[in-house]
C-alpha cells in the first residue's frame, strides 16, 4: 500500500505536469485507489498550501484541481511577464453569458427573449471560446439545443462551481438595449475573430 506522503507528492508531480485541471479520477487510477480517497488527497495538499502561505496554491473545480498562483501576487507576476494582448468579451457575449450561467440548461430562444435581439453569432463565438457546450435537447416544438456553461467558464472567472455565482434577483435587469446597429457590429467583430482563429 503506498503511503498517503507518496501519494501527495505525485500529485504535486503530475499538477504541475499537467497544466490544466487533473480530475482526481485519472489521477486515482494510477494508484488504484478511490476518486473519494485522491480528493482528500488533493484537499490536504490545497489547506498544507494555504497554511503555509506559499506562493503556488491549488484551486478545485468540481471534482479537479490545478496549481494557480497566489491572487495577492497578480501585481509581480504581471510586471514580470511580457505584456500580451488579451481579448476581451463584448458586453454582448458576457449578457449571453450570464444568461446562460444562471438560467442553463437555456435554449437559443430562451436568450432572444431575455435579451430581445438574436444571439446567434454570440453564441458561435462563446462556443468557439468553450466557454458554453451543448447540453442535449429540449423537449419544446423543433427540440431545440440546450446550452450550459463548461469548466473553462469556471476556471477563467475563477469559481470552484456554479454555487459561487453571485446572486441576484433578476437576470433580465442585467441585460443593456442593444440596437439592430450595434447587433451587426457585434456580429461583425465575432465573424472576424472567429476567422482569425481558423487562420
Amino acid at each position: 500500500m503506498t503511503s498517503k506522503k507518496v501519494i501527495k507528492s505525485a500529485f504535486e508531480s503530475m499538477m504541475f505536469v499537467w497544466g490544466q485541471l487533473l480530475p482526481a479520477k485519472d489521477a486515482a487510477e494510477i494508484f488504484n485507489i478511490s476518486e473519494e480517497e485522491a480528493i482528500a488527497c488533493f484537499t490536504e495538499l490545497q489547506e498544507e498550501y494555504e497554511q503555509e502561505g506559499r506562493g503556488i496554491r491549488i484551486r478545485r473545480v468540481g471534482k479537479s484541481f490545478q496549481f494557480v498562483t497566489q491572487g495577492e501576487n497578480e501585481e509581480f507576476v504581471r510586471r514580470l511577464c511580457t505584456p500580451v494582448k488579451v481579448k476581451k468579451l463584448s458586453q454582448a457575449a458576457l449578457e449571453v453569458l450570464a444568461i446562460i450561467a444562471y438560467k442553463q440548461p437555456v435554449t437559443k430562444g430562451e436568450i432572444d427573449a431575455i435579451r430581445g435581439i438574436k444571439c446567434d453569432r454570440v453564441v458561435e463565438g462563446l462556443l468557439k471560446k468553450d466557454l458554453i457546450r451543448d447540453r442535449g435537447r429540449s423537449d419544446a416544438v423543433g427540440r431545440p439545443i440546450l446550452y450550459g456553461t463548461t469548466e473553462t467558464f469556471l476556471k477563467n472567472f475563477g469559481f470552484e462551481s456554479l454555487k459561487e455565482l453571485p446572486d441576484i434577483e433578476n437576470i433580465e435587469g442585467l441585460i443593456g438595449e442593444n440596437s439592430e446597429e450595434e447587433y451587426e457590429e457585434e456580429s461583425r467583430q465575432i465573424r472576424l475573430e472567429i476567422g482569425e482563429n481558423n487562420g
